[in-house]
């Protein structure tokens, strides 16, 4: 058996060299940016990372793009990618699907300006995060019209060959979460916490993107939400941990939010926490299907506020390629406006229910995590998640 326990066809994809996408669907994604471009009367799409930040290349050409990487596009034409570093080159050239890569000199941004003037092009759109003293070397010469926009809404709806890739980073995820339960024992710190979350997928080809690992004393807390970076908190009996874990498998992540305490039962005041996050997540999930109206997800939010508690973190969220609208939080803590937007089929969603209580020293505030990724189908969701919840107890096996 695979130890992610999936489908023969999931474990093909990981038995590949390097994973690559189908012709087919690099045909629809170029076609899908072929479209923007005719909508905002681009003769060039320049898609960009730069200083490690940004994903479109990786989407556009199969390459992640470390460094930099700055990608000429033009429909019927063969790419040309001018990237950084020199000792990147090889295995860029290796992973680009059908594109001239060329080596960035440490002046990329002025060889693909150059490129695009050798082409004759006049009105490029940009995607991605293309630092000001760059995208003001472009606007010099060209018109440029920006284009991120356009490109989450490409990557808000999923196709059957990312929804695979999305499964496989879920089970890497749950891969994650289920080395932290069983190796959570008191005297370990945070920093040992998160050794055994990545230790659990790095040798099956998963990299991190979050394992955000809170711990702290049911009797006394001093955390309500899982911290970002990691500290030199030990584990003791009596604890509670809380955490967020995603793991990549290349750019598509799963996302899991879990709870658990350390040698001890849960305390009222957590058992009550842990059932409000429980019943609010069946509550939202059986609200979410082709169609949903965002009003109808914060309403089903509600037994936060009934139950005399409100959340920290967002308490859904799109997710896979980035970190996409609808975004909502609950009636006392609002994550903005109210997205104006329906959901729609193969969206993919975390629904992550965060109770947390409500006095006003937050330093002394309690919370539980759960949650998971989700498929929005035309009827309902799926989950792409296969590890059970459940309040468990460290050194569980689940």
């Amino acid at each position: 058996m695979h130890p992610l326990n999936i489908e023969p066809r999931l474990q093909s994809i990981l038995q590949q060299e390097y994973p690559r996408f189908s012709d087919a669907e690099y045909t629809r994604r170029h076609a899908a940016l072929a479209a923007v471009m005719d909508k905002h009367r681009c003769d060039h799409l320049l898609v960009v990372t730069d200083h490690r930040a940004g994903n479109a290349p990786q989407w556009v050409t199969g390459w992640p793009g470390t460094a930099e990487a700055y990608v000429i596009f033009r429909p019927g034409e063969r790419m040309v990618m001018h990237m950084e570093w020199h000792n990147h080159v090889p295995l860029a050239r290796r992973l680009a699907r059908d594109v001239e890569v060329r080596w960035g000199e440490q002046r990329g941004i002025v060889l693909t300006v150059d490129e695009l003037k050798r082409r004759g092009a006049k009105r490029i759109g940009v995607i991605g995060p293309l630092v000001v003293g760059k995208y003001r070397q472009l606007e010099a010469v060209f018109d440029v019209v920006a284009l991120d926009g356009e490109y989450t809404q490409l990557r808000m709806r999923k196709s059957a060959e990312e929804l695979d890739w999305l499964r496989i980073g879920a089970a890497l995820s749950d891969a994650g979460m289920r080395a932290l339960v069983a190796g959570t024992r008191p005297g370990l710190d945070e920093r040992e916490l998160a050794a055994l979350v990545e230790a659990a997928y790095i040798g099956l080809g998963g990299t991190t993107m979050i394992h955000y690992i809170g711990v702290t004393a049911m009797d006394a807390p001093q955390r309500h939400v899982p911290p970002q970076y990691a500290s030199t908190r030990k584990v003791r009996a009596g604890d509670i941990v809380t955490c967020e874990l995603s793991a990549y498998w290349w750019d598509y992540p799963g996302q899991i939010l879990r709870s658990f305490t350390v040698e001890a039962d849960a305390t009222p005041r957590y058992r009550e926490l842990y059932a409000v996050a429980e019943a609010t997540f069946d509550a939202v999930k059986a609200v979410l299907r082709h169609g949903t109206k965002m009003a109808e997800i914060l309403e089903a939010t509600a037994l936060i506020e009934r139950s005399g508690y409100t959340i920290c973190d967002d308490l859904v969220h799109g997710f896979g390629g980035g970190y996409f609208q609808p975004i909502i939080g609950s009636k006392s803590r609002m994550a903005g406006k109210l997205p104006e937007m329906t959901l729609e089929e193969n969206m993919t969603v975390v629904v992550q229910p965060n109770p947390v209580t409500t006095e006003a020293d937050e330093s002394i505030r309690s919370g539980v995590q759960v949650g998971e990724l989700l498929r929005i189908t035309r009827d309902g969701c799926e989950t792409l998640h296969r590890l059970p919840r459940g309040l468990f107890r460290a050194g569980q096996i689940i």
